[in-house]
């Protein structure tokens, strides 16, 4: 078993009250980047201010982005979220599409920090089972399969009783229709 969760603290789940319930509300407020002009560990924080940061920027309107440039400092970006919490995110030698990466991380998160996740309920006797899914008891030949397959095609079913039915009444209109044919000539 890890022991990394003991450096972490420890809470419950902290949602914001029903986003996306009436509308999703973007939880990451302002970004600032801040950069060396001249240094090179700063240069693929350049790039993604000359490349993808107005793209950036069309695409997350409720979104501030505000660009510094420090002389002589390492580069890096303060996120500030809606609940109040900031976090600093070194980039110091990234590539562009690397911090493009960890923005979209970003505007993704909720801004509350890393914890472990407790739960409401205990037992001093867990479960050895594991968790069920829907590929629990699967053969393992269906990771390779091809899919449509003749070998996993749900079976034909029997014609059902209202099947039957209609199909016996349209026979007898049928029947009917031929009949009424027949009589004139």
């Amino acid at each position: 078993m890890s022991h990394s969760h003991l450096f972490l603290k420890s809470a419950f789940v902290k949602a914001p009250i029903q986003n996306g319930l009436g509308r999703y509300v973007c939880q990451l407020q302002r970004i600032t980047v801040k950069f060396c002009k001249e240094h090179s560990d700063s240069k693929g924080a350049r790039d993604f201010i000359e490349n993808h940061v107005i793209d950036f920027a069309k695409k997350n309107p409720g979104i501030v982005v505000y660009l510094k440039p420090r002389r002589h400092r390492a580069p890096h970006i303060k996120l500030e979220y809606l609940n109040g919490e900031t976090e600093i995110l070194g980039i110091k030698c990234m590539s562009e599409h690397e911090v493009a990466q960890w923005l979209e991380v970003a505007r993704g998160s909720s801004g509350q920090p890393v914890a472990r996740l407790r739960k409401l309920q205990h037992t001093d006797h867990p479960s050895i089972q594991g968790v069920w899914t829907p590929w629990t008891n699967v053969p393992p030949q269906a990771n390779v399969e091809t899919f449509p397959s003749e070998a996993y095609r749900a079976p034909q079913r029997e014609q059902s009783a209202t099947e039957r039915l209609q199909e016996i009444f349209r026979r007898q209109q049928q029947e009917q229709q031929q009949q009424q044919q027949a009589e004139p000539a």
